[in-house]
C-alpha cells in the first residue's frame, strides 16, 4: 500500500492503466489524435489541453459513484487478494473502519464484478483436476470386508459434498465450478468447453479423463496412486495449490456450506480466489469486535 498512500495516487494509477501509460498523453476521441491531459482538481477526471474533452477513470468500474474513499477500495482489494486463508465481510468491516453494509457491498463487488469471467478459452499448458469440499469420508467406510465395494454411507456422503472442478493455465487464469458428481462424462465435457483444443492438458489417473487425448493436442497424466507427483514438466501441483487455498478460505470465512451455495468463478490469479467460491448460501462467521482504523502502513 506504500504505492497508493492517498486517493490521488489511486486515481492516477487508474488513469495510467486505462488511458495514459505515461500519465500525460492519451488518445483524444474529439481531436482524433494523441493529446496531453491534465487533472481537474475539483473532480476525479482528466481534461484534454486542446479541446476540453474529459476522461473519468472511475466510469465503468466498481468505484463509480461510490462515496467510499478510493484508498479504502484499494486496501480492500489488497486484503482480499493477499490473504491466503481468505477474509469475511466482518473482517473487512473491522479493517476498514466502515459499516458492515458498506463492507459487504465492497466485498461483493470485488468478488463478483472485479473477478468477472471472460470468454477466452484456457490455453498453453493447462492442469485439470477435481476435489470434494465439505469433508472426506473414511476409507472403505462401512465396507471394510469388501474394499472394492462402495457403502451406502459413502454414496450418501459423496452426494452431500460439493464436487469442485477446476482448470488452470500455468502462469495465467483459473476457472472453477461445481458439478453434480466427480463420476461420468461431465468432467470431460467441462474440460472440452473451457480449454483450447491446441492446449496440452495434464491430469491425474482418474478414469473420467480417459478420453481427453482425443480432444486436445496432448494429454499427459501423473499417477498419484503410485505415489508419483512430478515427472519433469508433468504435474498437477498448480491446481492442487489452488484447491488448498480455496478450502483454507472456506474454512476461515464460513461456518457451514451447502452444495447449492457455490458458484462458478474465473480469475486471473489462482492465489486470489480463496474467497471466490464462498457464495451466498455459506454462513459467514461473525464477531462482536468493534471496528478499528485501517492499517495503512503496509
Amino acid at each position: 500500500m506504500r504505492d497508493y498512500p492517498d486517493d490521488a495516487a489511486c486515481l492516477d494509477h487508474l488513469w495510467r492503466h486505462r488511458y495514459a501509460p505515461d500519465g500525460h498523453t492519451a488518445d483524444c476521441p474529439k481531436c482524433a489524435q494523441p493529446r496531453r491531459f491534465h487533472r481537474v482538481k475539483t473532480r476525479p477526471c482528466y481534461v484534454c489541453g486542446s479541446c476540453g474533452h474529459q476522461f473519468y477513470p472511475l466510469a465503468g468500474t466498481i468505484f463509480h459513484k461510490s462515496s467510499t474513499s478510493l484508498h479504502l477500495w484499494f486496501y480492500a482489494i489488497h486484503l482480499m487478494t493477499s490473504t491466503r486463508c481468505g477474509i469475511s465481510a466482518k473482517h473487512l468491516e473491522r479493517e476498514l473502519g466502515v459499516t458492515y453494509k458498506t463492507a459487504w457491498r465492497m466485498f461483493n463487488l470485488i468478488r463478483n464484478k472485479l473477478m468477472a469471467d471472460d470468454d477466452e478459452p484456457l490455453s498453453g499448458a493447462v492442469e485439470i483436476d477435481e476435489t470434494s469440499v465439505d469433508g472426506k469420508p473414511r476409507k472403505f467406510q462401512g465396507a471394510r470386508k469388501r474394499p472394492n465395494a462402495i457403502s451406502e454411507g459413502v454414496k450418501l456422503a459423496e452426494r452431500r459434498r460439493a464436487t469442485v472442478f477446476a482448470a488452470v493455465e500455468r502462469g495465467g487464469r483459473v476457472r472453477a465450478t461445481v458439478l453434480p458428481s466427480r463420476r461420468g462424462p461431465r468432467l470431460r465435457e467441462q474440460a472440452i468447453e473451457w480449454v483450447d483444443p491446441k492446449s496440452i492438458v495434464m491430469t491425474d489417473e482418474w478414469p473420467a479423463y480417459n478420453q481427453l487425448h482425443k480432444h486436445f493436442a496432448k494429454h499427459s497424466r501423473i499417477r498419484h496412486g503410485a505415489l508419483e507427483y512430478v515427472d519433469g514438466e508433468i504435474h498437477t501441483n498448480t491446481i492442487e495449490g489452488f484447491f488448498g487455498n480455496l478450502k483454507t478460505g472456506i474454512r476461515a470465512t464460513t461456518s457451514s456450506c451447502r452444495t447449492s451455495g457455490y458458484r462458478a468463478i474465473s480469475t486471473s490469479s489462482a492465489g486470489a480466489t480463496a474467497t471466490g467460491m464462498t457464495a451466498a448460501r455459506c454462513s459467514t462467521r461473525s464477531s462482536s469486535e468493534q471496528p478499528v482504523q485501517p492499517k495503512l502502513s503496509l
